[in-house]
């Protein structure tokens, strides 16, 4: 019987991942590996939406796909390609986008979000038809599942109404995903103010923990992460927000209940819990860094396993197109 097939994808918009995308989506994309046929894809269509200079997206893309093969990510059992290197993504978007009403479009809740910090006119079209390339790159796979967070959660909708919508109209084409939800990793937080989620967009330079960064600043960064004056470990949401994001931290880093991490700490104060935690997020990290740096100091070989990765995908992708083509009315060509 064959595996459920799964698609997610990651923007190639910094010079690393942080320590969110790791627990968040790398770290459980290598595990859904024993489980399903998966597809990963950096999508760097999705990320000029935005202003990108384009030696930087060049380099950020082969960083996010080094990164990728460097945590677990294997290009025997994944397919592992750059959005852009497959044509079928931006067809079907305008296909797609002939299916979606303005009405439609204009209530996704990031696209309002991400308008009103820059102003309305300031905004692209292409951050506004976002959620509809997001389509077209799930269902030019027949995705059965997407793995997705809260955030993603109503452009996964949008994704499956176009589908029904498309196989209504035009006959049984799409398959109609569905969501697979993560195993629940806590929220991790700013080091500097952990009332916000950790984000390249949100968190100060001193909030934010990279997978690729120098140890002796992730060392700093930790040793000056917000707390408290009390002094105690021990997790408490409400009263020790900072302690309690340290602690989860640890916790997924290490494989260790929260519960274990309080009593082995209790008395200690904080110095020798972050000491810890540096060198366990440190030698956590290390592994992972120097598999990446490998891979980029040979960068034909990197673009040669995209390459391979972006063949298997438009050998998925150009049969749905074909099928779109035919089912819409287009004339095929000679």
């Amino acid at each position: 019987m064959p595996q459920p097939r799964v698609f997610s994808g990651i923007q190639p918009t910094a010079d690393s991942f942080h320590l969110g995308n790791y627990l968040g989506a790398l770290r459980q994309w290598v595990t859904l590996q024993d489980t399903h046929d998966t597809i990963y894809c950096v999508v760097d269509l999705h990320a000029i939406t935005l202003p990108q200079q384009p030696a930087d997206l060049r380099r950020r893309t082969r960083v996010a796909a080094a990164q990728l093969f460097a945590a677990g990510i294997d290009p025997d059992r994944s397919i592992v390609f750059v959005q852009s290197h497959v044509p079928e993504h931006t067809e079907l978007t305008w296909v797609l986008s002939c299916l979606t009403g303005f009405g439609e479009a204009s209530r996704m809740t990031q696209f309002k979000d991400k308008a009103a910090k820059g102003g309305a006119d300031a905004a692209s079209v292409g951050l506004f038809t976002y959620p509809i390339l997001m389509a077209a790159d799930i269902l030019l796979y027949d995705a059965d599942q997407v793995p997705v967070g809260e955030d993603q959660r109503q452009h996964l909708e949008l994704t499956r109404d176009l589908a029904q919508r498309f196989n209504h109209r035009f006959g049984p084409t799409f398959v109609v995903p569905g969501p697979y939800i993560l195993p629940e990793v806590a929220k991790i937080t700013d080091l500097q103010d952990p009332s916000i989620k950790m984000s390249k967009s949100a968190s100060s330079p001193q909030g934010i923990i990279d997978v690729l960064e120098e140890p002796k600043s992730v060392e700093r960064k930790i040793m000056r992460a917000v707390t408290d004056t009390e002094g105690e470990v021990r997790a408490d949401e409400q009263a020790k927000p900072g302690v309690t994001n340290l602690l989860r931290i640890y916790s997924a880093l290490a494989g260790e209940p929260i519960a274990a991490l309080e009593q082995r700490y209790a008395g200690s104060g904080y110095g020798a819990f972050k000491k810890d935690l540096a060198e366990v997020v440190v030698g956590g990290f290390a592994p992972m860094r120097e598999r990446t740096e490998k891979l980029l100091a040979n960068e034909s070989e990197l673009d040669q396993l995209l390459a391979v990765g972006a063949a298997k995908a438009r050998k998925l992708a150009v049969p749905t197109m074909d099928r779109v083509r035919d089912r819409v009315g287009f004339l095929p060509a000679r």
